[in-house]
């Protein structure tokens, strides 16, 4: 029984039973009322530091071989670059922009940078336009597509210093291609002893050990375009070189932007092919700028200037790199605008 006061001054009682589940609706009610005031409940620092901890302790094992590998690496070739160090003593000096501006002086530099530039182009070109007709031939599904992918994959898991000497054997004066040349009358060719057939030489079994790895992601980006879309194109009357004008071609640009910077990047660094298959000659006509960092380094004994080249090499390899994505990126997006 609840006595209250009237308005008269008088009391008046009334019965009312209470409600302990109304009751508790209300100051739920009132608080999340508070709640919404007050605003979000803010999370402590440790809070955060806890759920962040996993993440952290997960990725620390690949950052500090990164670091290891990478970054201190770097650093120490920035600080070496200066130096004239031999790479055998202890002792070595402080020389400035010295060895920065014998790698720009220095004719050999001059030409292994011209020919890094070559296989780059020419290497690109050709392994991203192989990869592309072969990984479009062999898309559809079968035992003999799936043997050609594996034949034409295999070249690109052996060691290029082992595709080297295998092409040097077969291209040699007195090697299996001169000798199937001479027995249909065409006679042997220079291919490793004339500048001209050298050069074509390190770039054709460049290509040939590397358009595999493009292939393969190719593959990938055509098995990944939706099968209605070819299904309507057909219906439509297209042809398959329509459709890949027009549908494949289109869809899988990320793909063809991606093997387009890592086959870029990856034969300005070239080098294991050349050493085993021509060792930088004849007359060093195929040396490369890796090549050469290498040889200035180790055989001359100027590990300062080689690390000077690598700074180099390390910024060109980085604009260039940025450069082809950005344009690649415009490009695949004036695709979707169109």
């Amino acid at each position: 029984m609840t006595i209250t006061r009237s308005s008269g001054g008088g009391t008046a009682a009334a019965a009312r039973p209470r409600d302990p589940a109304a009751e508790e609706e209300s100051r739920s009610s009132a608080a999340r009322a508070a709640t919404t005031t007050r605003g979000p409940r803010r999370v402590s620092t440790a809070r955060r530091l806890q759920r962040a901890l996993p993440g952290f302790l997960m990725s620390a094992p690949a950052v500090a071989v990164f670091i290891a590998m990478f970054v201190i690496p770097m650093i120490l070739a920035c600080v070496l670059s200066f130096t004239n160090w031999n790479g055998y003593s202890l002792r070595f000096t402080f020389i400035g922009w010295e060895n920065y501006i014998h790698a720009f002086r220095n004719p050999r530099s001059a030409q292994a940078a011209l020919f890094t530039g070559v296989i780059a182009v020419a290497g690109t070109i050709l392994c991203n336009g192989v990869g592309l007709a072969i990984a479009a031939l062999i898309s559809g599904s079968g035992r003999a597509n799936a043997l050609l992918r594996t034949v034409f994959f295999y070249p690109y898991v052996i060691s290029g210093l082992i595709i080297g000497f295998l092409w040097s054997a077969m291209l040699a004066p007195q090697g299996a291609v001169n000798g199937v040349l001479g027995a249909i009358g065409l006679g042997p060719l220079p291919f490793l002893t004339d500048p001209t057939f050298a050069k074509a030489s390190v770039i054709l079994t460049i290509v040939w050990s590397h358009f595999g790895f493009n292939m393969i992601l190719f593959l990938a980006g055509i098995k990944s375009v939706p099968a209605e879309y070819y299904e309507a194109a057909t219906v439509d009357g297209a042809s398959r070189g329509e459709q890949f004008r027009s549908i494949t071609f289109p869809l899988i640009a990320p793909v063809f932007t991606v093997n387009l910077v890592l086959t870029l990047v990856g034969l300005l660094k070239a080098y294991d092919v050349v050493l085993a298959l021509t060792d930088g000659g004849p007359a060093g006509s195929t040396q490369t700028i890796v090549y050469q960092i290498l040889k200035d380094s180790f055989a001359r004994s100027a590990l300062g200037l080689g690390a000077a080249q690598s700074v180099i090499l390390l910024i060109v390899t980085a604009a260039v790199g940025l450069a082809v994505t950005l344009i690649r990126r415009r490009a695949e997006q004036k695709v979707v605008d169109d």
